[in-house]
């Protein structure tokens, strides 16, 4: 077994159990890409076996901090099943659901949904590339199922030294696939779709907003960022009187427009904009527009914490226009997914966007992921979603 040691003093974080180990901690060792390393302290003490990653920062990433541990076929076999059992504990209320969440459920670099009968996995990191084969199994037989579709496409990918890749992987199927959530159904495109084709992380958010409009009778809402409408079809279902999404993607337009029919909803409750989210809210506000409810849930601004000074101007700007026409007593859903921006600085942002607007609020309430996309005790990064309910004063 290969094994690499880290520099004086680069010890602390392993022993807190984060399974990071960035280049700039290693004193000496190397691998190929996805070979299973023995880590250790500067004195030679073990910390844990980790995949390679020869071509990332984060040079290698930990399977297990347990030194009998041996990370073979039945070590992935019992992490997948653990990780299926455990969503079968949450209160998930959808035919679709985030089955392997990365470093939460101890499987780095894999990300895992399923969507009805189909699976869809992301293998983002050379360990999970180098095991692909006996994770793809373990996780047919985990689950009974047939049909594996792989979107290895993501960006990160490239920061691995791997070549994107998507198709299917085990069995074949339909790629156009409709899930079911609370209330409602959606369309969903495994294929073409943004991450493995939807945002699950948003499913109890959208929850949410359709209890907001039914409680509080919201008429005019304002969906910025839709993509293919969820939160559109959730403020209709909650019973909004009209609602316009914004994005600009035309494709993703499509699909919401086509789930907003599918859940039987009227076109006329509903405008589509094919537009810039930020110029639209300046054109709001000159046109003295008002809404009852806004949801901002923006793409990642800031993807590491390098990012982060210029992702808050960014944040600010659109929650200062959206703060601006809110309605008196109107509800401002905000969100961001940028793993480099923490829940204080965000919530920091968006009080700093109320005092510019000159509008001040409660904070009802603070929205995370869905359970199924879990935080854990020794990996905060799993916290990427955050997101606040302002009820303006």
């Amino acid at each position: 077994m290969k094994m690499i040691r880290l520099r004086a003093g680069k010890e602390r974080s392993l022993q807190r159990r984060h399974p990071w180990i960035f280049e700039s901690a290693i004193a000496k060792g190397a691998a190929d890409a996805g070979e299973t390393v023995r880590v250790e302290s500067n004195e030679g003490q073990f910390l844990g076996w980790a995949s390679f990653s020869p071509a990332s920062k984060i040079r290698a990433r930990v399977w297990s901090f347990e030194e009998s541990q041996r990370i073979d076929a039945a070590f992935f076999i019992a992490r997948v099943q653990a990780a299926v059992s455990a969503r079968a504990r949450f209160d998930i209320n959808s035919d679709s659901q985030r089955l392997v969440h990365g470093e939460s459920d101890g499987l780095p670099g894999l990300i895992v949904d399923r969507y009805g009968d189909t699976l869809v996995a992301q293998f983002l990191s050379s360990g999970a590339e180098r095991w692909k084969d006996v994770l793809a199994d373990a996780l047919l037989a985990a689950t009974g199922l047939s049909k594996l579709y792989e979107r290895s496409d993501a960006s990160g990918r490239a920061l691995e030294g791997l070549p994107e890749l998507s198709g299917w992987l085990r069995g074949t199927g339909a790629v156009d696939l409709v899930l079911r959530e609370h209330d409602w159904r959606l369309g969903v495109n495994i294929a073409t779709g943004h991450k493995t084709g939807f945002y699950l992380d948003q499913r109890d958010s959208r929850q949410k907003m359709a209890a907001y409009t039914r409680r509080l009778q919201f008429q005019r809402v304002l969906n910025c960022y839709c993509y293919t409408g969820g939160f559109t079809v959730a403020a209709l279902t909650g019973g909004a009187a009209h609602v316009t999404s914004i994005d600009s993607s035309g494709p993703a337009l499509a699909q919401a427009a086509a789930n907003v029919a599918l859940n039987g909803f009227e076109a006329s409750r509903n405008t589509f904009m094919d537009a810039d989210v930020n110029a639209s809210l300046r054109q709001f506000g000159a046109d003295g527009q008002t809404f009852d409810a806004i949801v901002l849930d923006p793409p990642k601004f800031a993807p590491t914490v390098a990012h982060a000074e210029r992702a808050a101007r960014a944040y600010k700007d659109i929650n200062r226009l959206a703060f601006k026409i809110l309605a008196p007593g109107g509800v401002l859903f905000t969100y961001s997914c940028s793993g480099g921006i923490s829940a204080d600085l965000f919530h920091k942002i968006v009080a700093s966007a109320g005092i510019d607007a000159q509008v001040d609020g409660f904070i009802t309430e603070r929205l995370g992921g869905a359970p199924d996309h879990p935080m854990t005790i020794y990996f905060p990064e799993g916290e990427y979603l955050k997101g606040l309910v302002v009820m303006r004063k």
